[in-house]
């Protein structure tokens, strides 16, 4: 839970009141590798912060298609659904063993209205989830499959080597068949 704290003190001041009445209303919750967070079609309840392990985002079908990653010390949720109430239309996964600090709605609601810095800390979590679809957008839009793929293992690239390659091809956009010619012209 101290890691939480770091992050927010990072951006905004927390005092010991408004801390304590923030952390009490968060849950701790594990989950093996490779099970579900949050599955389509089932409303999300939560905003997490990963404490430990990571997350794969992906929209379930014949052909999955991953569209995001979320790791330790970063915010994950359908957050979409979250903020509508409504089901989502893809699943979070974990990809390995994974712990993760949750807070319901209607809990983040009551810490805007009852701390002096709630709204501040939601702003940043929302901001924070906001950045990272749109770099995706763009990357998708303006960048070659090679760029993204040295994009995505430059940001992360101890934790990119956890993600199978079938994900991380989902992910940028290609074929697994592809992104194994890339790596192989990289490698030269």
């Amino acid at each position: 839970m101290e890691a939480i704290r770091r992050f927010f003190e990072a951006q905004v001041p927390l005092n010991d009141k408004d801390w304590l009445y923030f952390a009490q209303k968060l849950k701790e919750r594990h989950f093996p590798a490779k099970s579900p967070i949050t599955a389509a079609g089932k409303p999300e309840e939560y905003l997490s912060f990963i404490q430990t392990g990571m997350v794969r985002y992906y929209i379930p079908g014949e052909q999955e298609l991953t569209f995001g990653f979320s790791f330790a010390g970063e915010f994950m949720s359908a957050y979409d659904a979250f903020l509508t109430h409504s089901p989502s239309n893809y699943t979070i996964e974990t990809l390995e063993e994974t712990t993760v600090w949750s807070i319901t709605h209607a809990d983040l609601q009551a810490v805007y209205a009852n701390t002096d810095v709630g709204e501040r800390i939601g702003r940043h979590a929302a901001e924070g989830l906001f950045l990272k679809k749109a770099k995706r957008e763009l990357a998708l839009l303006e960048d070659a499959p090679e760029q993204r793929y040295l994009n995505l293992f430059s940001e992360r690239p101890e934790l990119i080597r956890k993600i199978p390659l079938k994900y991380i091809a989902s992910y940028i956009g290609i074929t697994p068949q592809a992104l194994s010619r890339i790596r192989k012209r990289i490698s030269l």
